[in-house]
């Protein structure tokens, strides 16, 4: 995990992450109010949290309607749909995000996608680095 630096000017942000030797961007990201490892997935389509880390953020899995099929790499989940108080990522702080709780033992981690990435100004990767603009 490699936040190589951030910097903000008024309303104005950016933050450049190194790939890690598999191509992967990886950082920590500020989820409502708790720190998490979360990986940044433009193939996603909406940021996507296990139950384990929802409920670090202080979501109550049990109490979400997992009603939502959707299609991952082990097959269609049915998972619930969460709106994320705050996501911060560096200097970018974004509010009411869209994401997605799979059950316990589907997914382990977080994915930052597209519900948090279309948000932004742009984003773009270059020799290795992904630089997130707000």
């Amino acid at each position: 995990m490699l936040l190589l630096g951030w910097q903000a000017a008024g309303l104005a942000a950016t933050v450049e992450l190194k790939a890690d030797e598999r191509g992967h961007f990886l950082t920590r990201a500020a989820i409502d109010t708790t720190d998490l490892d979360v990986i940044i997935d433009t193939g996603a389509s909406t940021v996507v949290l296990s139950q384990e880390n929802a409920e670090r953020v202080g979501l109550y899995p049990g109490k979400l309607d997992y009603v939502f099929p959707v299609a991952t790499a082990n097959g269609i989940v049915k998972c619930a749909e969460v709106t994320l108080r705050r996501v911060e990522v560096g200097a970018i702080l974004l509010r009411d995000v869209k994401a997605l709780v799979l059950p316990r033992g589907a997914f382990e981690g977080t994915l930052l996608g597209m519900s948090f990435l279309s948000r932004l100004k742009g984003f773009r990767v270059r020799d290795g680095v992904l630089v997130l603009e707000k």
